[in-house]
């Protein structure tokens, strides 16, 4: 069977993807370029990094990114490599395979006539087994312990946007054969208030097993549609157990201050759980909310002792709603 890796195990390369020129961007695509860079950059120091572009930005993502990334022209849509790449598993023996979820735009809502064959493309280009998924999903969807417990929002998953007609216990078998693992922790979410409907790598993470780092409401923030989702799932975790049986501990991570961020859209992520764990290091985003982000350098340094803690300014990026992790798509060594 195979097995979804921890985020934190090793990797044998990480995948990101170059924004091109067009609508989905329009005039801040040489912002959002720059943001993907520097992220590249930094993840390069510890791991290899290969920049997925389309044939005619090839050059200008070398340019950028410098000689420590490979930049490979092959075509998409955006930069979020999370979401439209494979999800790696790795097998008995070492094998490995990834597994095309099928993306579909996160139900419908953005163009993704390229993004939806990036996984096969990726798979063909570097020699690994494809594994066509029967539900659709995004790997900003999926999160793992290692040992065979994954957490994930009902609002992203069992949703007519997706799986149509699917029970939520139809797409927990899926993803248990698919993925395996052998505890699934459903947390609420939202539907239609972001653009992924809640994916979980923006509200909690794993930082070992029976370690959950949620991302909770700055202090003082008012009751809202996301300070009820920080509560479902707070609730949530305090009960739940893992695939062996553990408790979870809960290591809260608040988001950066509105207060202090100056003026933002309303897609803004705010967060810092949407981290990025490499061979050595974690990194981060940076708001220029000083306090706030010392507090989240803190407390993800306590979270994954023995790895450098490296923040990068993101602020187009996050802007699209999006970070560091949702950029990036790691393949685990075998």
């Amino acid at each position: 069977m195979h097995q979804m890796p921890a985020e934190s195990q090793p990797h044998l390369r990480t995948f990101m993807g170059w924004p091109p020129a067009g609508p989905i961007w329009g005039p801040d695509t040489a912002a959002v370029r720059e943001d993907v860079a520097a992220i590249a950059r930094t993840i390069a120091e510890y791991e290899p990094v290969v920049l997925l572009a389309a044939p005619e930005d090839a050059g200008a993502a070398r340019k950028a990114c410098g000689g420590g990334v490979e930049v490979v022209p092959l075509p998409v849509d955006d930069l979020w490599l999370r979401d439209a790449g494979p999800v790696f598993v790795t097998g008995p023996g070492g094998a490995a395979a990834g597994i095309d979820f099928g993306f579909n735009g996160w139900g419908g809502k953005q163009e993704h006539s390229r993004d939806g064959l990036v996984a096969r493309r990726v798979l063909e280009a570097f020699g690994v087994p494809r594994v066509e998924a029967p539900i659709v999903a995004e790997g900003g969807s999926l999160e793992t312990d290692g040992e065979g417990t994954l957490l994930v929002t009902e609002s992203s998953l069992v949703n007519d946007n997706r799986n149509p007609g699917r029970s939520r216990d139809d797409i927990e078998k899926v993803l248990k054969e698919l993925l395996g693992v052998r505890k699934v922790i459903w947390l609420e979410g939202v539907r239609g208030e972001d653009v992924t409907d809640c994916h979980i790598d923006a509200l909690a993470r794993f930082a070992g097993p029976g370690t959950v780092v949620l991302s909770s409401p700055p202090p003082g923030a008012r009751p809202d549609v996301w300070t009820r989702v920080y509560e479902q799932a707070r609730t949530a975790l305090e009960t739940a157990t893992d695939a062996r049986g553990r408790p979870l501990e809960i290591v809260e991570l608040p988001e950066a201050d509105p207060a202090e961020l100056g003026e933002r859209g309303e897609d803004f992520l705010g967060g810092y759980v949407n981290y990025f764990v490499a061979a050595g290091a974690v990194v981060l985003p940076r708001f220029g909310d000083t306090r706030s982000d010392a507090r989240a350098a803190s407390i993800l340094r306590d979270a994954h002792p023995g790895r450098e803690i490296r923040p990068v300014e993101i602020h187009t990026l996050a802007e699209g709603g999006g970070g560091i992790h949702c950029a990036t798509q790691q393949q685990p060594v075998t």
